[in-house]
């Protein structure tokens, strides 16, 4: 933190007015059926985005990236989304949600850092978003709920960004809780937060290094499929969205819906009562049930919703065959990205050897590394004022 606060007194010869972090994070259960209405189980991990904010006198926003040592900037007259300020997006879309809302009338100076792998599935941009806007509410002063910040911080990333997002990310960066996993129905915006009593089990992301060329255009096009299939099937059934149908709804659709259509939104309805199960199975610690709804999800993801890829394939099944561990699926919207896995401490050795040869077969270097369910957004620094 010190490290923020001295750059940006260098950038902009004062310090930050406020500094919030935001957690990223890792979906246990629970994938492309946030835009379905459906339930996930993520829990916020203990890597972080850190916005570091202070008011201006002027109408210009500026914007300064520690990590990529980047400066990006504008105006509160001139924002619009533009495809060489990259990271900056995130901060003008929320930027522009919230004058849109009349709670920003002055410029802002933004210095942002943070730990959170980019690109890889773990919702960088989500707690970039969430961080922006909770800064910008503590600063300014005027009250949000935290489901009702999720929705804003979405909304800067569907309407802004042009990434047609569920909630999920957003949601679970502001509203996780140290020790549980969230369990949301993003219906009705319901949350319980679930105890995770791991014990020796530890939670192990692995990081593919693929680079996700395809996941933005592939994820709205499965978005797509799921609104369709539901057009479709409303003269049989009246739905709003895949929620709202059974297994036996789409295997009875048969010569109603393209076949690589129905198989996919199979996926979205089955998907939604291992999150159901899953969710049993932590509140009463049972670990091992728990993992094979996680092997099942990624077959699942692999083989019905098709977002899956060779390289995440292989660490899932160089998973399964180490001794000690319970589950391994992908996570995050897919086509590269990253596995989590549920793994007795004792057997991570293992299973790091067996990852010897992905990068001879593949030519990327997978990254290892552990998380434990952390905090939503907070405030990690205010100035004293007055």
């Amino acid at each position: 933190m010190d490290d923020l606060i001295s750059s940006h007194q260098e950038e902009y010869g004062q310090g930050p007015d406020i500094i919030a972090q935001a957690p990223g994070r890792v979906n246990l259960i629970g994938e492309h059926t946030d835009y379905n209405d459906g339930f996930v189980l993520p829990m916020a991990i203990d890597y972080y985005v850190r916005v570091a904010v202070s008011g201006r006198k002027d109408q210009h926003l500026r914007f300064y990236s520690v990590d990529f040592n980047d400066r990006k900037r504008t105006s509160l007259s001139n924002l619009r989304f533009k495809r060489e300020d990259r990271w900056a997006n995130y901060l003008k879309g929320v930027i522009s949600v919230l004058q849109n809302r009349g709670y920003i009338t002055g410029g802002l100076s933004f210095t942002v850092s943070g730990n959170i792998p980019v690109g890889v599935g773990l919702s960088s941009s989500a707690a970039l978003e969430v961080a922006t806007a909770y800064a910008v509410q503590k600063l300014l002063g005027f009250e949000m709920s935290g489901p009702e910040l999720a929705r804003l911080a979405q909304e800067a990333e569907n309407s802004f960004v042009g990434v047609h997002c569920g909630i999920m990310d957003q949601f679970v960066s502001r509203m996780g809780k140290a020790g549980t996993a969230l369990f949301i129905d993003t219906r009705s915006m319901e949350y319980r937060h679930i105890p995770v009593s791991l014990r020796s089990v530890k939670i192990l992301i692995t990081n593919s290094n693929v680079p996700r060329s395809l996941a933005d255009s592939e994820y709205n096009q499965r978005r797509a499929d799921c609104e369709k299939c539901v057009t479709l099937l409303n003269p049989r059934k009246t739905g709003a969205s895949l929620r709202d149908y059974t297994a036996e709804d789409l295997r009875d659709s048969l010569g109603l819906i393209p076949e690589t259509t129905r198989k996919r939104c199979l996926h979205v309805v089955e998907e939604n009562e291992r999150v159901r199960e899953a969710a049993s199975c932590l509140r009463r610690n049972d670990i091992a049930s728990f993992g094979k709804l996680m092997n099942r999800s990624h077959e699942s993801l692999r083989d019905q919703y098709e977002v899956s890829c060779p390289e995440l394939d292989w660490l899932v099944k160089r998973a399964w065959e180490t001794e000690g561990v319970y589950g391994s699926r992908m996570t995050g919207a897919g086509f590269g990205g990253c596995t989590v896995t549920l793994i007795e401490e004792k057997a991570i050795p293992q299973y790091e050897a067996r990852l010897e040869a992905y990068e001879r077969i593949f030519s990327f270097k997978p990254e290892v590394f552990l998380c434990q369910p952390a905090d939503g957004a907070r405030i990690i620094f205010e100035r004293q004022r007055g």
